[in-house]
This record gives structure tokens, C-alpha cells and sequence, in this order.
């Protein structure tokens, strides 16, 4: 099976016994249809929590907003709650990892420089203004 979507959050590395490494990581896949009888095409959002086995190194590319295809088979989790209820998540074990896109670097905005003492600046008000 082959999906493609955007990399909701950074991967995550998770150490699995003492020498395997898992890397977690969730994308979105958006789709919109028109429903029967309607004028507006609705949009759905489906989110699929992934996990990749083969190399942990490939964490450090898989970013929030990266567009990536994905190759693998879903798995099905079984487990009960605290109260004793069965619940269930979808997993897609990924075996194979094309990224499409890569991330936006995050902006970097300039750190704000705040003088030690007040001392001999001039504060300027409204009217001081050049503009």
C-alpha cells in the first residue's frame, strides 16, 4: 500500500530493547468530495500513525510540513483501557520513504538586544518619531 501526506509533527526515535530504534511520526492526508445534492465540496483531513524499523537516521529529515510517500502494510493494535475497555489504533509500518518535499526552515526572527542600563539613552516618545 502507498500513501502520501504531510509530516504533521517532527519524527520521533524510540529505543525498542537495547539495540533497535523505531522512528514514529503521523501525516495528514487531505481529500475533499462533493456530497449528493450539495453545491460545496467538503474537505476531510485523516491522520495515519506511522512507524519505520529499518534506519533511525532518516529522523532527522522527516520534519513537520514535509510532503513524503510512504510505502508499507497497516498493522492493527489491540489493547484495554484502564476501565477495562477494548480499544484499537491503526498503524502503517512503513518499509520505504520517498520525501517529495522538504520542511520550510522554521524563520528565524533577530533576538531583541536590551541594553544593560538606561543610563545616558535617550528614550524617545510618539512626537520623536522621524515618520
Amino acid at each position: 500500500m502507498e500513501i502520501t501526506g504531510r509530516i504533521t509533527k517532527d519524527a520521533t526515535i524510540y529505543k525498542v530493547n537495547k539495540d533497535k530504534e523505531v522512528v514514529n511520526f503521523s501525516i495528514a492526508i487531505n481529500d475533499t468530495y462533493k456530497p449528493k445534492n450539495s453545491d460545496k465540496a467538503k474537505e476531510i483531513v485523516t491522520y495515519i500513525d506511522c512507524s519505520y524499523w529499518l534506519n533511525a537516521k532518516i529522523a532527522e529529515w522527516l520534519k513537520k510540513g514535509a510532503l513524503v510517500q510512504v510505502t508499507g502494510r497497516i498493522g492493527l493494535n489491540v489493547y484495554s483501557s484502564s476501565d477495562g475497555k477494548a480499544l484499537g489504533s491503526l498503524t502503517f509500518h512503513t518499509n520505504n520513504i520517498k520525501i517529495l518535499a522538504f520542511a520550510k526552515k522554521a524563520e528565524q526572527t533577530p533576538t531583541e538586544i536590551i541594553p544593560q542600563s538606561t543610563e545616558g539613552v535617550k528614550q524617545e516618545t510618539a512626537d520623536d518619531l522621524p515618520f
